[in-house]
């Protein structure tokens, strides 16, 4: 075993549909601790292979069970949030924006890195810090978990309509999209198809 001494880089284009079968329709996240996807020090921020093996069997057993995709927590004490497997994972608790920082086991996602910005030009309050399951929960509880969204660039911005952790079910925003979920949708579908200025040179015209 040893990395390969010459690689071939080449892209492939081709048109696509919506990465989810829900398209934009809130998905359905199951919150597991049983297993780990990643630790600091391993694959868990780099956009490889090995990266998404790790989280197959997770997310076969939630489809199963009627969800989309798995909410993995950190390997460590599998309490923080830490990211979908197939997107980043952003939250709001109250007017407090939450997303889980870039401490090695997530992936410095480009559309997360898009979503931070525009919030911010917005003014809204956006934290990049750890968020805790029993956080969420609490939140969901008292009324304040008010959207959770996932962001990535097949899946873009898409809405997570409720969360399942340990047997219970939090239903987001009556199951529906969010007006913060929507508008980030919207400003980026608009700045990738041309449809909106682009003050930070996010786009290339080729």
């Amino acid at each position: 075993m040893r990395p390969a001494k010459s690689y071939i880089y080449f892209v492939i284009l081709s048109p696509v549909g919506a990465y989810y079968p829900e398209g934009m329709a809130p998905v359905k996240i199951l919150v597991v601790d049983k297993y780990v996807r990643a630790v600091d020090g391993g694959v868990g921020g780099a956009k490889t292979p090995g990266n998404y093996a790790a989280s197959l069997f997770a997310s076969d057993e939630a489809k199963h069970e009627g969800f989309t995709q798995v909410l993995w927590l950190d390997g460590v004490h599998r309490k923080y949030l830490d990211e979908v497997g197939t997107m980043n994972i952003m939250v709001k608790i109250g007017d407090e924006i939450i997303t889980p920082p870039l401490t090695g086991t997530i992936l410095p996602g480009v559309t997360r890195d898009s979503a931070l910005a525009l919030m911010r030009k917005w003014g809204l309050k956006v934290s990049e810090r750890q968020v805790s399951i029993d956080e969420v929960v609490a939140a969901h509880g008292r009324g304040q978990l008010e959207e959770v969204w996932g962001t990535g660039t097949a899946a873009v911005i898409s809405p997570v309509g409720e969360l399942a952790y340990k047997g219970r079910k939090m239903v987001i925003n009556g199951g529906k999209i969010g007006p913060l979920t929507q508008r980030l949708y919207d400003a980026i579908v608009a700045i990738q198809y041309g449809q909106a200025p682009d003050p930070d040179g996010w786009t290339l015209t080729i």
